[in-house]
Parts: structure tokens; C-alpha cells; sequence
């Protein structure tokens, strides 16, 4: 391979925007084309950041060692399936696919023609993450909260898939532990998909997460709070902070005895430190992070969440008809329409007296 590594973005979206401007100034990689169906898009992010406009990524592909995927989650295993045929290392923006079998398949692909297979689970390289996980140890219960508003361009993934696969990520990179339950509500706003979710997890060692996402809010909040058996870890991630209250003395009889405690973070963007290191691993062969492997996981639970919300979605068995709805919806949807008629009537009876 040549001394700087050449790549290309399939996808001129806002996280294809981020991948684009980070490389066209990233040392040791160049930049050589975007590429997006809508050429005027292609265009404009190529002649912004010095590189060749592509519409259709089969021209783009042969031209590079690397590629970044940010094209829309389902055309992510066509992308990436031909990406990998052709030996090229690939960046797959998060969900690695839109179902397992597509997963295994990448997964497959990768290892048979010896490339890198990374997936953007970007929070990870949150500068505020990477600093946290030098003080977390053995965490007894978490709460998680991604909050957001609504964005179109996601409308075809539910919250779980957008928002709240990141925090799955986390969950199994922070707890050593098999999952063995998981509880989980959700509710459709403003599109055909989830756009709220919340999760309890329970770990085999005890351990129990409370996780919350919201495409359908007001204003942005990420935050994660950890407790374990000395500490309490607050990690804010948009502002890339940390804060920890650590125990002292085995026995606390005054304030004095807890140490609050802010370790420096480095602000380091997570998109830069997610390429740098998607490089190295093209660079060293190494085992990038996380794997094809680790992300297929975080799917498979984001997948069993979906199944899960789905089978009481309300909102959608009312819209889809109760002939569509579980039973039991159906029973509810059948309930609340015989009150409506025995309130309409009664409502017209008074009106027929008074007059």
C-alpha cells in the first residue's frame, strides 16, 4: 500500500459531511471522491473538499484501499457486500446491516478476503467514554438517557436502531456479563417506526441498565450515570465531561469522607478518533472496535428491543386496523369503539330532550 491510504465516502448525508471533512485534513489518508445518488449533493461536498464527485459508488470503489458506508442502514449490506468483493477496507456507519443474515454475510465476507470490517458505533470514541472506562468497575445499575428531535432522514429506523444501538455498544463494552432479561416499552409519534424507547437490561452478575431514547423531543440531552460499590460516575456526552463521587472510608459519617472528582478529558472529536483508528487497522491488520462481530451483536439486541416493542404497539395496531393488532389490542381497540357509539348516543339523547 502506498504511503497515504486512499478513500472515498459513499453517502454525501450530514454523517457523510462529518466522515468527508474529517479526511480531506486527516495525515496519511487522501481523500479521493464522494459519492451520492443526488449529484448536486456530490458535487457541492466534492468541490467544498477537494475531491472527484461520484454518483454511483461502483465507479468510485476500485479507485481506493478504503471506503466509508454512510449511506442510508438499508442499503448498507449491498454497499458494503460489494465494497468488500472488491478488497476494499470498509467503515460501516452504524447498524452494520438491517437484519442478522445480512450481518453474517458482511461479517463473512470480510474475513474471506482479509480487510478491515469496522462499524461507527462512534460514541465509544467519545472522548467523555474513554476517560469513564478508566474508573468503571464492576457498575451495579446505570441509566441512560439519549434524547433528541425528530430528524426525516432517519424515518425509515426506529429510535432503537438510530439512538439507542450506541448505548447497547457501551452496555456490552462496559459490563462483562451475559444479558439475560430485557424489558422494553416503546411508542410511535411521527413516524411508522418507534421514536421512543425505554429498556431495562439484567446482566448475569446482577447488574441492571435502564436505557431511554427520544427522537421526539424538544432539546438534546445524552448523559449516562453509573453506580458501583465506591463511586458515582456521571459522563455527559455532548459536552464531553466526567464527573465522579468516589467513597473514602468504608463507613461515611460526613461529606468530607466522598472526593468529588473531574478527570481531564481530552476533546478530541469521536469521528477523528474513530477514523484514526480505523486507519491503524488497515495499517497493522489490527482488529478494529468495534469488530463486525461486536456491532452483529448490538444488532441482534437492538432486533429482540424491536420485536418486543412492537408486539404492544398501540399507536401502530390502532393505525394498521384491529384486524392487524395482537388480540389483546384488538380487544381494547374493539372496547374503546363500542364506548364511542354509547357515548355518542347518550349524548344524542340529551340533545333530543332539551330540544
Amino acid at each position: 500500500m502506498a504511503d497515504n491510504i486512499k478513500i472515498g465516502v459513499i453517502g454525501a448525508g450530514k454523517i457523510g459531511t462529518f466522515h468527508t471533512r474529517t479526511l480531506a485534513k486527516m495525515e496519511g489518508m487522501e481523500l479521493v471522491g464522494v459519492c451520492d445518488p443526488d449529484a448536486l449533493r456530490a458535487q457541492k461536498l466534492a468541490w467544498e473538499y477537494n475531491c472527484t464527485p461520484y454518483t454511483k459508488y461502483e465507479d468510485l470503489v476500485p479507485l481506493v484501499d478504503a471506503v466509508v458506508v454512510a449511506a442510508p442502514t438499508p442499503l448498507h449490506h449491498e454497499v458494503g457486500m460489494y465494497c468488500l468483493r472488491q478488497g476494499v477496507h470498509t467503515m460501516m456507519e452504524k447498524p452494520i446491516a438491517s437484519n442478522m443474515e445480512q450481518a453474517k454475510e458482511l461479517i463473512a465476507l470480510a474475513k474471506e478476503r482479509k480487510v478491515v470490517l469496522q462499524v461507527g458505533h462512534v460514541e465509544r470514541f467519545n472522548p467523555a467514554v474513554v476517560e469513564a472506562m478508566k474508573y468503571i468497575k464492576n457498575p451495579k445499575f446505570i441509566t441512560i438517557n439519549r434524547l433528541g428531535p425528530y430528524d426525516p432522514r432517519m424515518a425509515a429506523v426506529g429510535v432503537v436502531l438510530d439512538l439507542m444501538i450506541h448505548d447497547i455498544d457501551l452496555l456490552l463494552t462496559m459490563i462483562d456479563s451475559k444479558i439475560i432479561n430485557i424489558e422494553a416499552t416503546g411508542l410511535s409519534v411521527f413516524s411508522s417506526q418507534e421514536d421512543i424507547a425505554n429498556v431495562r437490561f439484567t446482566f448475569e452478575n446482577g447488574c441492571i441498565a435502564d436505557v431511554t431514547a427520544s427522537r421526539a423531543s424538544f432539546e438534546r440531552a445524552r448523559y449516562m450515570h453509573l453506580f458501583q460499590e465506591d463511586a458515582y460516575i456521571s459522563v455527559d456526552f455532548m459536552n464531553a465531561a466526567v464527573k465522579m463521587y468516589k467513597k473514602e472510608k468504608p463507613v461515611i459519617t460526613d461529606l468530607k469522607d466522598i472526593t468529588v472528582f473531574y478527570p481531564q478529558v481530552n476533546k478530541q472529536m469521536p469521528i477523528t478518533s474513530e477514523l484514526l483508528h480505523f486507519k491503524d487497522c488497515i495499517l497493522s491488520a489490527g482488529t478494529p472496535a468495534p469488530s463486525g462481530e461486536r456491532a452483529s451483536m448490538a444488532l441482534e439486541i437492538a432486533m429482540q428491543i424491536e420485536e418486543k416493542i412492537n408486539r404492544y404497539d398501540l399507536p401502530k395496531a390502532a393505525t394498521t386496523g384491529p384486524a392487524m393488532a395482537p388480540k389483546p389490542l384488538k380487544d381494547i381497540v374493539d372496547v374503546a369503539r363500542a364506548a364511542k357509539i354509547i357515548v355518542d348516543e347518550t349524548l344524542g339523547s340529551i340533545r333530543g330532550k332539551g330540544e
